[in-house]
């Protein structure tokens, strides 16, 4: 039987419009525009059916624009009679989180949620260490919760690991996805340490989901010096498939905007375990977590 494939994390952006800051600190090679055109003919070498698009910028002009994306491709596949590749795309958007009321009129514009499966904010740019914490974000975080959308979290550690367990704990209904694993620091013992610590903290709650993505980017030689498999397998034992999902993290990777370079040793190492294990990495945990709200 064919695997059904998700791709759970992938980002497009154009810098004509400005924004994304982050990617002046980035390697030279990804400050350039990540475009469908780019990724397509890789997704599709890879098998996806279905991508969710992540927000990289905290505006409203990059979840506009991967919304636009988001329709475009899917009326593209839709008029190709029997066409393989990508046929669903959804979006993890960004909304003021520290804005309640700007929040609730969003959740409540069918328009501006076209798509969207989640929501996501940069937190570790903000300059606030406790941003999770405040009365004004738990207040959003509760609106996401009662609408059934989650809270991805991003590049959680050190700095949100634990923050996060505690809003999955206190929020109640919130669904929380830690992106990437919470970043494991692949490579260094007693970091990684801190980083169990904190992992088995988050996924002892059970409104807690997590990625396995964007674990390739440190390029220190993870594959061969077995941290990459310590790492899925401690997500195995204290998450299990059923609450894992796979993600490119596409265009950032240890070669930018080189899918493969991200993905092939983790489908190497996924592809060991049992196929039920594997559907639900692939496919299952995103279908059940990230879904549209209702147009009702």
């Amino acid at each position: 039987m064919r695997e059904v494939r998700t791709d759970a994390h992938l980002h497009l952006w154009d810098l004509a419009g400005g924004g994304y800051g982050w990617l002046a600190e980035a390697p030279e090679a990804l400050r350039r525009n990540a475009r469908w055109d780019a990724a397509a003919p890789q997704l599709d070498a890879l098998g996806v059916e279905r991508v969710v698009l992540v927000q990289a910028d905290d505006t409203r002009a990059d979840t506009l624009a991967m919304q636009e994306a988001a329709t475009a491709i899917e009326s593209s596949a839709r008029s190709r009679s029997g066409a393989t590749g990508v046929q669903c795309v959804d979006v993890v958007a960004w909304l003021p989180l520290a804005d309640p009321g700007e929040c609730a009129r969003l959740l409540g514009d069918g328009t501006a949620m076209a798509h969207v499966v989640g929501v996501r904010q940069l937190i570790h740019d903000d300059p606030d260490p406790g941003v999770l914490d405040r009365a004004e974000v738990r207040e959003s975080l509760g609106l996401l919760a009662a609408r059934g959308l989650p809270l991805d979290v991003p590049d959680a550690f050190p700095r949100h690991l634990d923050q996060a367990a505690r809003v999955a704990a206190e929020v109640e209904g919130l669904v929380v996805v830690l992106d990437h694993l919470g970043k494991p620091p692949l490579g260094d013992v007693a970091e990684m340490q801190e980083w169990e610590r904190s992992l088995r903290g988050v996924a002892a709650q059970k409104g807690t989901v997590a990625k396995i993505s964007g674990l390739s980017t440190s390029g220190r030689g993870f594959a061969a010096s077995g941290a990459l498999r310590t790492a899925l397998d401690l997500a195995l034992e204290v998450f299990g498939p059923e609450r894992l999902m796979f993600g490119s993290d596409w265009p950032i990777a240890p070669t930018p905007f080189d899918l493969g370079s991200g993905t092939g040793p983790l489908l190497e190492l996924l592809g060991e375990l049992p196929s039920e294990d594997r559907a639900e990495i692939m496919h299952g945990t995103a279908q059940r977590v990230y879904r549209r709200l209702s147009t009702a």
